[in-house]
């Protein structure tokens, strides 16, 4: 079996879906391998960690006839980083396993292992589908992935809720201490469902979704399929029922806050230094128009006080909110300025954002640190 192929080419596509092999195989060392498939004339390149496979289709400069073979990953990804750009050839005997590259300063060999010994992909039964733009999806992801948790013990935090209905698509992250939810009105989708994406395959679409493309999503109550330009992934679905959100979100913010996002993030980002490194706990005292923050480290003796005019309507309030949560939730807004929805001390905090495109909606909740 020989084919040729452009070393750059062909060296993007397989970073592209490297991300989902493991650094350790021990028990299924065939997984250090990539899964070359070629049939009529088109290279199928699969990587895979038994919870989450993903191939890419590869155009061929040329190829001779059709076959399969597991390829060392690691080796092939670094000489291909070492070549120009160039037109590669690849033989591969099939028979004996070994794989040849030829390029334009010389040659190399490797071993492969049988493609019969590679895990077969799981499957989507009893499928729903959905179709999205990438952008979209993109989106959704980028504004919910940061508020995962990382609690072995809680393994649905570590993933993002997708909730689908007729009418919107809600996109829904938490780590118990901070939450957020995308929601978006522009899909058409035909059936009410929800599930819930890990981490990795998550990370995985960030780095091969483009922007202008569409995605076909399939589900089942076990695994879902996301099928877009050259690309198929498939992952196992994180399993059991996600946590009500909806209950934890206060209903009646009577106090609001509106100010410069920058401004706040920026003075957040000074009076924090000096908290205390363990809680980062950060104090919010609201007069009138006039936003204090504060922090202390008494262990250390320091401290800092900034003081900034706001919009505020509402009772004279004083809160805590742990400095680095506050930070990833304003450091993932984009609008100018934002609305910070109070209650009472003990009760979360809302952000959300004062200016939002057509057909989104973003609100975050960030749990109150109790001031000493």
């Amino acid at each position: 079996m020989n084919f040729v192929v452009s070393s750059n080419t062909f060296l993007k596509n397989l970073q592209a879906i490297s991300g989902v092999l493991n650094t350790n195989n021990k028990s299924l060392p065939i997984l250090d391998n990539f899964l070359f498939e070629i049939k009529d004339g088109l290279l199928t390149v699969s990587a895979s960690d038994t919870e989450t496979l993903i191939r890419v289709n590869v155009e061929l400069i040329k190829s001779d006839q059709d076959g399969s073979i597991c390829v060392p990953a690691k080796m092939l990804l670094d000489i291909l980083k070492m070549l120009p750009d160039q037109p590669c050839t690849f033989s591969v005997d099939l028979d004996k396993k070994e794989i040849e590259l030829v390029y334009d300063s010389g040659r190399s060999k490797m071993v492969g292992e049988s493609a019969d010994e590679y895990p077969k992909p799981p499957k989507v039964e009893g499928e729903k589908n959905v179709r999205v733009s990438g952008e979209l999806l993109l989106k959704g992801i980028n504004k919910t992935i940061f508020a995962t948790g990382n609690d072995d013990l809680r393994p649905l935090m570590s993933g993002v809720f997708f909730e689908i209905s007729s009418e919107e698509i809600n996109f829904v992250a938490t780590d118990a201490h901070k939450l957020v939810r995308y929601t978006r009105t522009d899909i058409n989708a035909e059936d009410d469902t929800s599930f819930t994406l890990p981490k990795k395959p998550l990370n995985l679409l960030k780095a091969t979704v483009s922007p202008e493309e569409e995605v076909e999503i399939k589900y089942s109550d076990v695994n879902a399929e996301f099928n877009f330009g050259d690309y198929v992934l498939i992952c196992r679905l994180i399993d059991g029922t996600y946590p009500n959100y909806r209950a934890v979100i206060p209903k009646e913010n009577p106090n609001v806050l509106t100010i410069d996002r920058v401004q706040l993030l920026n003075s957040i980002k000074r009076v924090s230094i000096f908290s205390n490194k363990a809680t980062h706990l950060i104090g919010f005292k609201i007069t009138g128009s006039e936003l204090v923050l504060s922090a202390e480290d008494v262990e250390f003796s320091n401290s800092a006080v900034e003081r900034l005019t706001c919009s505020y309507n509402g009772v004279d309030i004083e809160m805590g909110f742990n400095a680095k949560f506050l930070l990833d939730l304003l450091n993932n807004l984009d609008s100018e300025n934002i609305e910070f929805r109070l209650s009472e001390p003990a009760r979360p905090g809302l952000l959300i954002p004062c200016e939002k495109e057509e057909h989104e909606d973003i609100l975050m909740l960030i749990m109150p640190v109790l001031l000493s």
